[in-house]
């Protein structure tokens, strides 16, 4: 029987009782828009997979914050957990398509960066 292809239209789930509001703008910005959260989906889209991969970004993300990021974003499902080898031991993570979806909005930050902040460098782009 053929696998069959996984839809790209959004899945719509019971809204978290901790949003401000039902703006959309508010609701992605509950997700992601701390001073760290991006920053991990970077990484992610720029191959890194594993926590020490996240916690040697020159931003230097502190251990427990980074922990807390990886639990926000498991639970909103823009990312999973993958094996990191094959003996199953260690972890690693990945984004699903809902993650994904957000590296167009990556690459616009990182060009108006580019454009607008004096200094700014792209040392590796994201796919």
């Amino acid at each position: 029987m053929p696998k069959a292809k996984a839809s790209k239209r959004p899945i719509k789930a019971t809204p978290p009782t901790s949003r401000r509001s039902p703006c959309p703008v508010s609701c992605a910005l509950d997700l992601f828009g701390d001073r760290w959260t991006l920053l991990v989906i970077r990484d992610l889209m720029l191959g890194r997979s594993r926590f020490k991969d996240f916690v040697s970004s020159p931003e230097g993300i502190p251990t427990n914050i980074l922990s807390d990021r990886l639990e926000r974003l498991l639970e909103a499902s823009i990312v999973r957990q993958i094996p990191a080898s094959e003996s199953g031991k260690r972890m690693a993570y990945e984004l699903t398509d809902k993650g994904e979806a957000l590296r167009p909005i990556l690459k616009s930050l990182r060009d108006w960066g580019l454009a607008w902040e004096p200094g700014a460098k792209a040392l590796l782009q994201p796919g």
